[in-house]
């Protein structure tokens, strides 16, 4: 059991009765950042409603390759050698996230990795919904110097004993967690949770030049494509078709591997933008009341927005541009 460090917020007698009925607090190391690395460790500990711990586990991950940034995470290859495979830790691992609400530091990229292994597992994983200790922080306006798990550690005194090993920093978020969860039941805090989206489509390749391993740049490096061939016809219009030429921004994870649906985009005609102007055509995302520099770019430029799934449709009859 976690010790209480965080007597000064004290747990509310009336539970506010949308909140969860349980969380996941999970923390995942990885070979890298990028859309084709993997999970080498993973650690979980189940909280009830009100934020107590019930268990925790954790466990080491063979990712039949290179571990990446052994510097950071100090799992050797001699170490990992004799690990399970993800997909023989697959079932013990959804048995801890069932039910709950998966609760991370940076939500997105830990559901995206576990999203991943369990499609490469031929799998789903038993996640419904997300919450993002970071947007959660925002939203009770903590006074932090950043968004690093460390200063949201310090700000409820919680010691962090081993960095970047997944096991203690799932037990700091846990206790991070519980103080944070207890102020927003307090306030009357709507959680910022998002729908968790299995994958029904990936892609497992490493980009051309590239051979694994870590890449601090980015989590999701860019691709450079052709240029588009039409003009930009301008806004798209709801209830009209898309039309070539038209510039799409996407936002967010989606259920379909975004490389994929790029890819699509492309292929019918759009052209597809890394970031959003007032030129932008229409942006995608299944989260849009996040704080993405995106959407809220959206909103300022009144830019029209769907979801992935009326993406799709529209995606399968796109006007043909007009002739010159």
């Amino acid at each position: 059991m976690l010790d209480d460090l965080t007597t000064a917020v004290s747990s509310p007698t009336a539970w506010p009765a949308a909140y969860p009925r349980g969380y996941a607090v999970v923390d995942v190391e990885t070979t890298g950042l990028a859309r084709d690395d993997r999970i080498i460790s993973a650690a979980v500990y189940r909280l009830d409603a009100r934020g107590e711990v019930e268990d925790h586990w954790y466990t080491v991950v063979n990712p039949e390759r290179d571990p990446g940034p052994v510097w950071i995470h100090g799992l050797t290859s001699d170490v990992l050698e004799g690990a399970p495979l993800f997909q023989d830790i697959a079932a013990e691992f959804a048995s801890r996230l069932e039910g709950r609400v998966l609760v991370a530091h940076n939500a997105v990229f830990d559901w995206q990795m576990i999203a991943r292994e369990y499609a490469r597992a031929r799998g789903e994983a038993p996640v419904k919904q997300r919450l993002c200790t970071i947007a959660l922080s925002k939203e009770l306006k903590l006074p932090l110097p950043n968004h690093k798990l460390e200063s949201l550690a310090a700000h409820y005194g919680v010691v962090q004993q081993r960095a970047h090993h997944a096991l203690d920093d799932a037990r700091v978020l846990a206790e991070a967690f519980r103080p944070s969860l207890r102020a927003a039941a307090a306030g009357g805090v709507r959680l910022p949770l998002h729908e968790c989206l299995p994958l029904t489509e990936w892609t497992d390749r490493p980009r051309i030049g590239q051979q694994g391993g870590y890449r601090p740049t980015s989590w999701r490096p860019s691709r450079k494509r052709p240029a588009c061939p039409y003009p930009n016809p301008g806004r798209f219009e709801p209830g009209k078709r898309l039309k070539q030429g038209m510039r799409v921004a996407f936002s967010g994870d989606t259920s379909t591997e975004r490389d994929l649906l790029e890819d699509r985009a492309t292929e019918a005609g759009l052209h597809v933008a890394g970031s959003l102007s007032r030129l932008t055509s229409l942006l995608v995302t299944n989260d849009p009341d996040s704080g993405t520099s995106k959407v809220l770019k959206a909103r300022q430029y009144g830019t029209p927005v769907v979801d992935e799934a009326a993406f799709g449709q529209l995606l399968g009859n796109v006007e043909p541009a007009a002739e010159a």
